[in-house]
């Protein structure tokens, strides 16, 4: 039946008008002119309800209302009474739609203005601290009652609560919009936040309770004082979301501490945290903002290192087609200089064919070569490993004269993506061309490990280049680099290679030679 009647628009209205009264007409019980928690829960429901349902606030609003005028109009009198028929929710919807329209108060959909919504609680408490004195005037007081001090109570409970209440309904507010309701409770059990607000915030808070209970005096009032820094601490952790949570709690804490319903000194201890609560949220709003600021740079950071590493993949793709395409080149060139030799072999002399076949025969192996350092058949064929123990790198440097080791151990190195072990290639060639540019190497060690750390992928490359004089004397340099088929890169290069996958290169000396260890990592997005 109640579905029935929600489905019906004045059926929701009537709904929202007798929720607002009873939860309105219960808060108003419960509340002292120094902490009046109507007031937050009243601001609340004026920023998040919609538009069409404020008439149905202000009808919800007069009946508790009407109720409270009829029942102490005997003792207030009846000017009294008819005050009470001016709802303070009506005076504040002016201010509350401004700042919503303007979309001051709501930049965003998920992102609130906290400066515009101090703004707007200020302006609110202090229209509605004007009304509850003007409406306290209106009652015959005892000789010797001072107005000041009633009005001064009127603006910072109605304040204070507001910054009870408030910040933290929106910090909930913004949960809810930037992720599932379902996905909601399962990051608020693990939210840091939480977790750091149960263990250490309500049991310090507690802590000087007790101690502002128990003690009188100076050292009561320092204790109430102190309940500032739980709500500093959290602010510089989590920004004004932490703020807000402090705030609350801290408040709620100092009206614990209080021996008397018109207490000086919890006046001055709210004074206290009403202004450092506004304070940690303005603060905390700025380090939020910067702290959504180092996420997007993190984030473009990401983007840009995931667009790089596509780019590698891609280009590797493009240069295996390449390398194939030159296979099928060079047997196409075989197999017509074959055809042309055996078409002319009449006439030519025997020494001019084997000329020619020596020639054909060079030509295929440099095409050969060519494509196997744009992208290695053995790779291709059996994976990394046996590209850096059989493939184009042991065949060069043997053909200058180096000598050549590789030692390959680990876990999960055909599992990493294609675009990593192209890489931990390209790296190899790059640091081998590296370490024989100074040509004072005779024999060149290299190391791949690999595997796993918390869940992620990765895998280390040493080249190690040492020195025989005796070797040294015959290795011809000049066919190193063009053996390799590699750029000749530099150390810094090489490094920028490398952080495409996150990784670090370092240099380091050795007893008889130096040493080049590179370490990169799986991509996340894989």
């Amino acid at each position: 039946m109640l579905k029935r009647v929600w489905d019906n628009v004045w059926g929701q209205r009537v709904i929202v008008a007798l929720g607002y009264a009873a939860a309105y007409g219960l808060l108003r019980e419960v509340s002292i002119s120094q902490w009046m928690l109507f007031s937050g829960f009243r601001l609340c429901v004026l920023i998040l309800v919609p538009y069409r349902y404020w008439p149905a606030l202000v009808a919800g609003e007069l009946v508790p209302l009407t109720v409270l005028g009829i029942r102490d109009g005997d003792q207030f009198g009846w000017l009294w009474s008819a005050s009470m028929l001016l709802p303070p929710i009506m005076l504040a919807m002016p201010i509350v739609r401004f700042f919503r329209e303007q979309r001051r108060l709501f930049p965003t959909r998920t992102t609130t203005s906290m400066s515009a919504l101090l703004l707007c609680a200020f302006l609110v408490s202090f229209v509605w601290a004007a009304l509850n004195y003007g409406t306290f005037s209106l009652i015959t007081l005892p000789p010797g009652y001072h107005f000041k001090a009633v009005g001064a109570q009127y603006f910072l409970g109605n304040y204070i609560t507001v910054l009870t209440v408030v910040p933290l309904a929106l910090a909930v507010r913004e949960e809810l919009l930037s992720r599932p309701i379902r996905q909601f409770w399962s990051n608020f059990a693990g939210s840091r936040l939480v977790l750091e607000a149960v263990s250490l915030l309500l049991p310090s808070l507690a802590l000087l309770v007790w101690l502002a209970s128990g003690a009188t005096g100076d050292a009561s009032q320092a204790a109430r004082m102190a309940m500032f820094f739980p709500v500093a601490w959290l602010s510089l952790r989590h920004g004004w979301r932490g703020a807000a949570v402090g705030g609350t709690a801290a408040s709620i804490a100092v009206m614990l501490t209080m021996p008397d319903r018109h207490d000086e000194n919890t006046m001055q201890a709210e004074a206290f945290i009403a202004f450092a609560v506004t304070t940690m949220l303005l603060f905390g709003a700025r380090i939020a903002a910067l702290h959504r600021s180092k996420e997007q740079k993190h984030m473009d950071a990401r983007l840009a290192l995931a667009v790089a590493q596509r780019n590698v993949y891609l280009g590797e793709l493009q240069l295996r087609e390449t390398s194939r395409a030159l296979e099928e080149m060079s047997a196409a060139i075989q197999t017509s200089y074959t055809q042309l030799l055996g078409r002319t072999r009449s006439l030519l002399p025997g020494t001019d064919e084997r000329n020619y076949y020596r020639d054909a025969i060079v030509a295929q192996h440099q095409i050969r070569r060519l494509a196997d350092s744009l992208h290695p058949l053995a790779w291709r064929e059996r994976g990394l490993p046996a590209a850096l123990q059989d493939g184009a790198i042991p065949g060069a440097l043997d053909e200058a004269g180096l000598v050549y080791w590789c030692d390959i151990q680990g876990k999960g190195l055909d599992q990493l993506s294609m675009g990593v072990q192209m890489t931990l290639y390209r790296l190899a060639l790059e640091a081998i061309a590296y370490t024989c540019a100074k040509r004072n190497v005779s024999t060149v060690r290299l190391r791949l490990r690999g595997g796993t750390f918390r869940g992620r992928r990765w895998a280390v490359l040493c080249v190690d280049g040492e020195v025989d004089y005796e070797r040294l004397a015959h290795v011809r340099w000049d066919e190193v680099s063009s053996a390799l088929g590699c750029g000749g890169l530099d150390l810094g290069a090489i490094k920028d290679r490398a952080l495409i996958f996150e990784g670090r290169v370092h240099v380091r000396s050795l007893a008889n030679g130096n040493r080049i260890s590179m370490i990169v990592f799986e991509p996340a997005a894989a």
